[in-house]
C-alpha cells in the first residue's frame, strides 16, 4: 500500500510543478510584449532624430520661450538608437525650441473637424477640437490638448456656382436650390425672383458671401 500511495504523491508533484512552469512561461510572455510605440521609432538610428513617442525628457525650466534649449532625453524600454559614431546609447540630448505643444505654429498639429456648426454666421461661431502633435515636431507638455476654433468645414458647394446662378437663373430660384435653401428657391420661383427684387438682392448677399450653404459649411 505504501507504494501506490508514494505514486500518487510523486503523481500530484509532478503536476503542481507543471502548473508552475506554465504560469512562468505565460507570465514571461507577458513580460516580453513590445508596446505600440516601438512601431514608430526606426532600429539603430541617431537618437537625436528619433520621433518624441520614442523618447523621455527631463523638463528644462531655465530655457526661456521661444528660444532653442537643450534637453536632457533617454530611449523608451525596446528602443534601440546610435550616436554620431555609431554606438548604441540611451542617453543624449537634443535641442528645441522652448514652447508648449498648445503654442505651437498651426502647421505643426492636426485638429478634429467638426461638422456641427455654422460657418456662416456673425459672430463666427467656434468648436472644441481636440489637437494631436505631428510625430517629428518636439514640444513641452501634453501632445494631445483641446482648442477653440472656428468652424471652417465644407460641404462641397462652390462660391463661383452659387454666384453663376444666381445671376442667371436667379429668377427661377435656382441658386437658393442649389445651396439647399428649398423654401427660398421655392418663395423665388413662384415670385419670379420676388419680380426682380429678390433676384438682385441675392446676386449682391452671395457675390459678398453673406448667403451661404445650407449646412452652414462654407464655400470651396
Amino acid at each position: 500500500m505504501a507504494a501506490p500511495r508514494g505514486l500518487r504523491a510523486l503523481r500530484r508533484l509532478c503536476g503542481v510543478a507543471l502548473f508552475v512552469s506554465q504560469l512562468y512561461v505565460l507570465s514571461g510572455r507577458e513580460s516580453t510584449e513590445i508596446p505600440a510605440y516601438v512601431t514608430k521609432c526606426p532600429s539603430n538610428g541617431l537618437c537625436s532624430r528619433l520621433p518624441p513617442d520614442c523618447m523621455v525628457c527631463n523638463t528644462n525650466y531655465s530655457c526661456i520661450y521661444g528660444k532653442l534649449a537643450t534637453f536632457d532625453c533617454r530611449v523608451k524600454p525596446h528602443v534601440h538608437c546610435v550616436d554620431q559614431n555609431n554606438h548604441e546609447q540611451e542617453n543624449f540630448t537634443i535641442n528645441m525650441t522652448c514652447q508648449f505643444c498648445w503654442q505651437l505654429p498651426t502647421a505643426d498639429y492636426v485638429c478634429s473637424n467638426s461638422t456641427n456648426c455654422m460657418t456662416v454666421s456673425c459672430p463666427r461661431q467656434r468648436y472644441n477640437a481636440t489637437c494631436t502633435v505631428r510625430d517629428h515636431v518636439h514640444c513641452l507638455g501634453n501632445r494631445v490638448f483641446p482648442k477653440m476654433l472656428y468652424c471652417n468645414w465644407t460641404g462641397g458647394y462652390k462660391w463661383s456656382t452659387a454666384l453663376a446662378l444666381s445671376i442667371t437663373l436667379g429668377g427661377f430660384g435656382a441658386d437658393r436650390f442649389y445651396l439647399g435653401q428649398w423654401r427660398e428657391g421655392l418663395g423665388k420661383l413662384f415670385s419670379f425672383g420676388g419680380l426682380g427684387i429678390w433676384t438682385l438682392i441675392d446676386v449682391l448677399l452671395i457675390g459678398v458671401g453673406y448667403v451661404g450653404p445650407a449646412d452652414g459649411s462654407l464655400y470651396i
